[in-house]
């Protein structure tokens, strides 16, 4: 893991963002961009944490019919991010028709395609009841999973509490990117399946997504340290 912890600029506005990177000195760290920066800010977002060495994870869970998602994604392969992200619920036809519009634009060889599996955000009750979805989360994950893998996906986002399963199933070539990630401490907001940085490296993760226990934090930077510490720690 040369990068391993995406920060996630969950705020509104490009004014607040850099205010937040400038202030705290997290100039050049990685980060996750989201649905509420994205569609406020649109492309111009990324050229501009481009200009600082931002490496970037687009995280839009695209989910729609196979063809709007290739065409989507046409347009996403020429920002050259570092990962972007489907819903692996859109099914194997979805996942497959996005890696080819990720390949169709030069220089989008290197953003890899990583399929959202549960969200971090339900636990199996949720799972069962809310989306019908039969047996546990771990069952689930690793069944995405595995159809990712076999449909052209370089990875997947999952709890940390699943990645070596799905490695153990996909390879260990397969990426894991974990959300749900909190300092020790931290509150959990709304997310159920959360771990630490020393847990989610003990359980291969290959990069973790921090949001609120960094940027909520009375000092992000040495939050940001903090969960680098956590992730050496043995």
């Amino acid at each position: 893991m040369n990068q391993p912890i995406y920060l996630a600029l969950d705020f509104p506005t490009w004014a607040v963002t850099e205010n937040f990177l400038m202030i705290n000195q997290l100039q050049g760290v990685p980060v996750k961009v989201g649905m509420e920066l994205f569609y406020h800010e649109g492309p111009s977002i990324i050229e501009k944490l481009k200009e600082n060495n931002h490496p970037i994870f687009l995280d839009l869970k695209l989910h729609d019919i196979p063809t709007t998602v290739k065409r989507a994604m046409q347009n996403i392969a020429s920002l050259e991010v570092d990962l972007v992200n489907v819903h692996a619920l859109g099914g194997s036809k979805m996942i497959e028709y996005a890696k080819e519009g990720l390949l169709s634009t030069n220089g989008s060889k290197q953003t890899k395609l990583i399929a959202v599996t549960i969200l971090t955000s339900m636990e199996q009750t949720m799972m069962n009841h809310d989306l019908n979805i039969e047996g546990n989360v771990l069952e689930q994950t690793g069944r995405l999973a595995y159809l990712s893998k076999q449909h052209g996906a370089d990875g997947v986002v999952c709890s940390a509490h699943e990645s070596t399963s799905i490695k153990e199933k996909c390879g260990q070539d397969f990426l894991t990117v974990t959300p749900g990630i909190r300092l020790e401490n931290s509150s959990k907001d709304d997310q159920k399946r959360v771990a630490t940085p020393k847990f989610a490296r003990e359980q291969k993760a290959d990069y973790l997504v921090i949001g609120r226990s960094i940027t909520r934090a009375k000092n992000p930077k040495a939050a940001y340290q903090q969960a680098l510490r956590e992730l050496k720690t043995k």
